[in-house]
Protein backbone atom coordinates (compact mmCIF):
# COMPACT_ATOMS: atom_id res chain seq x y z
CA UNK A 1 0.00 0.00 0.00
CA UNK A 2 2.90 2.37 0.75
CA UNK A 3 4.27 1.74 -2.74
CA UNK A 4 0.93 2.64 -4.35
CA UNK A 5 0.71 5.85 -2.32
CA UNK A 6 4.29 6.74 -3.32
CA UNK A 7 3.55 6.15 -7.01
CA UNK A 8 0.36 8.21 -6.78
CA UNK A 9 2.20 11.11 -5.11
CA UNK A 10 4.93 10.94 -7.75
CA UNK A 11 2.38 11.01 -10.57
CA UNK A 12 0.49 13.91 -9.02
CA UNK A 13 3.82 15.70 -8.57
CA UNK A 14 4.63 15.28 -12.28
CA UNK A 15 1.20 16.56 -13.29
CA UNK A 16 1.46 19.53 -10.91
CA UNK A 17 4.93 20.35 -12.26
CA UNK A 18 3.66 20.32 -15.86
CA UNK A 19 0.73 22.53 -14.79
CA UNK A 20 3.00 24.93 -12.87
CA UNK A 21 5.26 25.31 -15.91
CA UNK A 22 2.22 26.17 -18.01
CA UNK A 23 0.90 28.72 -15.51
CA UNK A 24 4.32 30.36 -15.29
CA UNK A 25 4.55 30.33 -19.07
CA UNK A 26 1.14 32.03 -19.32
CA UNK A 27 2.26 34.77 -16.93
CA UNK A 28 5.32 35.44 -19.08
CA UNK A 29 3.22 35.74 -22.23
CA UNK A 30 4.26 32.26 -23.38
CA UNK A 31 7.92 33.25 -23.51
CA UNK A 32 9.00 29.68 -22.65
CA UNK A 33 7.70 28.35 -25.96
CA UNK A 34 11.02 29.15 -27.62
CA UNK A 35 12.36 26.19 -25.60
CA UNK A 36 10.53 23.83 -27.93
CA UNK A 37 12.31 21.60 -30.42
CA UNK A 38 13.19 23.34 -33.66
CA UNK A 39 14.32 20.60 -36.02
CA UNK A 40 17.92 20.70 -37.18
CA UNK A 41 18.72 23.88 -35.23
CA UNK A 42 21.68 22.96 -33.06
CA UNK A 43 20.74 25.51 -30.37
CA UNK A 44 17.43 23.70 -29.78
CA UNK A 45 18.92 20.24 -29.30
CA UNK A 46 18.86 20.56 -25.47
CA UNK A 47 15.17 21.51 -25.76
CA UNK A 48 14.27 17.84 -26.12
CA UNK A 49 14.19 17.95 -22.31
CA UNK A 50 12.05 21.08 -22.00
CA UNK A 51 9.61 20.61 -24.89
CA UNK A 52 7.50 17.89 -23.15
CA UNK A 53 6.68 20.33 -20.35
CA UNK A 54 5.54 23.20 -22.61
CA UNK A 55 2.01 23.58 -23.97
CA UNK A 56 0.46 26.10 -26.33
CA UNK A 57 -2.83 26.62 -24.48
CA UNK A 58 -5.07 25.24 -21.73
CA UNK A 59 -6.75 22.71 -24.04
CA UNK A 60 -3.37 21.35 -25.11
CA UNK A 61 -2.30 21.12 -21.46
CA UNK A 62 -5.50 19.38 -20.30
CA UNK A 63 -5.40 16.80 -23.10
CA UNK A 64 -1.82 15.96 -22.26
CA UNK A 65 -2.44 15.86 -18.50
CA UNK A 66 -5.19 13.27 -19.03
CA UNK A 67 -3.03 11.14 -21.32
CA UNK A 68 -0.04 11.43 -19.03
CA UNK A 69 -2.16 10.41 -16.04
CA UNK A 70 -3.71 7.39 -17.77
CA UNK A 71 -0.59 5.95 -19.37
CA UNK A 72 1.72 6.74 -16.47
CA UNK A 73 -0.74 4.99 -14.14
CA UNK A 74 -0.67 1.91 -16.36
CA UNK A 75 3.12 1.95 -16.39
CA UNK A 76 3.16 2.11 -12.59
CA UNK A 77 2.28 -1.59 -12.40
CA UNK A 78 6.05 -1.89 -12.77
CA UNK A 79 8.60 -0.33 -10.41
CA UNK A 80 9.04 3.46 -10.32
CA UNK A 81 12.61 3.06 -11.55
CA UNK A 82 11.30 1.31 -14.68
CA UNK A 83 8.81 4.15 -15.29
CA UNK A 84 11.54 6.78 -14.93
CA UNK A 85 13.94 4.91 -17.24
CA UNK A 86 11.23 4.32 -19.84
CA UNK A 87 10.06 7.94 -19.68
CA UNK A 88 13.60 9.28 -20.11
CA UNK A 89 14.26 6.86 -22.96
CA UNK A 90 11.04 7.88 -24.74
CA UNK A 91 11.63 11.60 -24.22
CA UNK A 92 15.24 11.41 -25.46
CA UNK A 93 14.69 9.09 -28.43
CA UNK A 94 11.50 10.77 -29.65
CA UNK A 95 13.03 14.21 -29.10
CA UNK A 96 16.14 13.33 -31.10
CA UNK A 97 14.02 11.91 -33.92
CA UNK A 98 11.82 15.02 -33.97
CA UNK A 99 14.94 17.19 -34.00
CA UNK A 100 16.45 15.18 -36.86
CA UNK A 101 13.44 14.44 -39.07
CA UNK A 102 10.39 16.59 -38.25
CA UNK A 103 9.12 19.42 -40.41
CA UNK A 104 10.31 22.93 -39.58
CA UNK A 105 8.13 24.11 -36.67
CA UNK A 106 8.32 24.60 -32.92
CA UNK A 107 7.47 21.18 -31.46
CA UNK A 108 6.14 21.35 -27.89
CA UNK A 109 3.99 19.24 -25.58
CA UNK A 110 4.04 15.92 -23.75
CA UNK A 111 2.31 14.01 -26.54
CA UNK A 112 5.50 12.30 -27.73
CA UNK A 113 6.00 11.04 -24.18
CA UNK A 114 2.33 10.02 -23.96
CA UNK A 115 2.38 8.18 -27.30
CA UNK A 116 5.55 6.46 -26.14
CA UNK A 117 3.90 5.25 -22.94
CA UNK A 118 0.84 4.23 -25.01
CA UNK A 119 2.85 2.09 -27.43
CA UNK A 120 5.00 0.74 -24.58
CA UNK A 121 1.82 -0.47 -22.86
CA UNK A 122 0.83 -2.39 -25.98
CA UNK A 123 4.27 -3.56 -27.11
CA UNK A 124 5.23 -5.05 -23.75
CA UNK A 125 2.41 -7.56 -24.18
CA UNK A 126 3.92 -8.66 -27.47
CA UNK A 127 7.54 -8.81 -26.35
CA UNK A 128 7.19 -10.09 -22.76
CA UNK A 129 3.86 -11.97 -22.92
CA UNK A 130 3.20 -11.66 -19.21
CA UNK A 131 -0.45 -11.72 -18.12
CA UNK A 132 -0.40 -8.21 -16.58
CA UNK A 133 1.06 -6.76 -19.79
CA UNK A 134 -1.56 -8.54 -21.90
CA UNK A 135 -4.38 -7.24 -19.69
CA UNK A 136 -3.01 -3.69 -19.94
CA UNK A 137 -2.57 -3.98 -23.71
CA UNK A 138 -6.15 -5.21 -24.17
CA UNK A 139 -7.42 -2.29 -22.05
CA UNK A 140 -5.37 0.20 -24.09
CA UNK A 141 -6.44 -1.27 -27.41
CA UNK A 142 -10.12 -1.26 -26.43
CA UNK A 143 -10.21 2.25 -24.99
CA UNK A 144 -7.36 4.06 -26.76
CA UNK A 145 -7.00 2.42 -30.17
CA UNK A 146 -8.07 5.70 -31.78
CA UNK A 147 -4.69 7.14 -30.87
CA UNK A 148 -3.29 5.32 -33.89
CA UNK A 149 -4.73 8.14 -36.01
CA UNK A 150 -2.53 10.62 -34.13
CA UNK A 151 0.59 9.28 -35.82
CA UNK A 152 -0.49 10.34 -39.31
CA UNK A 153 -0.37 13.91 -40.61
CA UNK A 154 -3.43 15.91 -39.70
CA UNK A 155 -3.88 19.49 -38.55
CA UNK A 156 -0.82 21.60 -39.32
CA UNK A 157 -0.56 22.86 -35.72
CA UNK A 158 -0.29 19.31 -34.30
CA UNK A 159 3.10 17.61 -34.22
CA UNK A 160 2.19 14.21 -35.61
CA UNK A 161 5.95 13.67 -35.76
CA UNK A 162 6.13 13.79 -31.96
CA UNK A 163 3.29 11.27 -31.81
CA UNK A 164 4.89 8.96 -34.38
CA UNK A 165 8.41 9.12 -32.96
CA UNK A 166 7.08 8.78 -29.41
CA UNK A 167 5.20 5.63 -30.44
CA UNK A 168 8.32 4.24 -32.13
CA UNK A 169 10.40 5.03 -29.03
CA UNK A 170 7.87 3.18 -26.85
CA UNK A 171 8.07 0.07 -29.03
CA UNK A 172 11.87 0.22 -29.03
CA UNK A 173 11.84 0.61 -25.24
CA UNK A 174 9.60 -2.47 -24.92
CA UNK A 175 11.98 -4.46 -27.13
CA UNK A 176 14.93 -3.47 -24.98
CA UNK A 177 13.10 -4.32 -21.74
CA UNK A 178 12.20 -7.77 -23.10
CA UNK A 179 15.73 -8.37 -24.38
CA UNK A 180 17.22 -7.36 -21.02
CA UNK A 181 14.78 -9.73 -19.27
CA UNK A 182 15.81 -12.60 -21.54
CA UNK A 183 19.51 -11.88 -20.92
CA UNK A 184 18.92 -11.96 -17.13
CA UNK A 185 17.12 -15.31 -17.46
CA UNK A 186 20.01 -16.79 -19.44
CA UNK A 187 22.75 -15.62 -17.07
Amino acid sequence: MKQIAYKFRLLIGILLFVTAVHVLNMFTGYQFLHYGIQPRHVHSLPHIFSAPFLHGNIGHLLNNLIGLFVFSSLCFVRPVRSYVHCSLFIIIVSGLLVWAFARPANHIGASGWIFGLWSLSIALAWFERRLINIVIAVFVIIFYSGMIFGIVPGASHISYESHLFGALAGVLCAMLIARRGRVKLLS
